[in-house]
């Protein structure tokens, strides 16, 4: 079954309504989308900065920044669903005005393939952090790679803020 826009639009009025007539629910919807956006963004664009030094150190400063990778993906995912529930909220407000934005599909697909990224990310890094389940000729293939995944993060991530930007000042 397929619901058109003006329907969404009907189904959405309650919610836009408490939106556009609460400043506490709206602010704190907005607020809610911009912490997600800096704190995951923050950690994973700083964890982004270590690899790239790890990629010109040792084997030992190359093992701690693969742990602390590991430790950062949890509040980077976390803060990414945040944000994406948030987005959700936020074009639900508005749900004409974003439907028919290309910016704001734009901005849905970075944020797609920020999750993607991630997952790729992700799974180097689990590789890189067994040694033994990997051949030995491996691990500079795989540090390669990680170097083209981490400036697609810090590429994605900037991407993403500028379409936001972009989307706010269009609606």
């Amino acid at each position: 079954m397929i619901v058109s826009l003006h329907q969404l639009e009907h189904a959405l009025a309650p919610w836009q309504s408490a939106y556009s007539n609460s400043k506490l629910l709206s602010t704190s919807v907005t607020g809610g989308h911009l912490l997600a956006l800096l704190f995951g963004g923050g950690y994973a664009v700083a964890a982004d900065r270590f690899t790239f030094r790890a990629l010109r150190a040792g084997e030992a400063e190359r093992a701690t920044q693969l742990a602390e990778l590991h430790a950062v993906h949890r509040p980077v995912l976390t803060a990414l669903a945040l944000s994406f529930l948030t987005g959700i909220l936020l074009a639900a407000a508005d749900v004409k005005t974003f439907a028919t934005s290309p910016v704001f599909w734009i901005k849905l697909g970075l944020v797609g393939l920020l999750v993607i990224n991630g997952a790729v990310l992700t799974a180097i890094e689990t590789v890189l952090r067994k040694p033994a389940a990997r051949p030995h000729a491996l691990p500079s293939l795989l540090w390669a790679r990680l170097r083209v995944f981490t400036i697609c993060s810090v590429a994605l991530w900037t991407a993403t803020l500028i379409a936001g930007v972009v989307l706010q000042n269009a609606s």
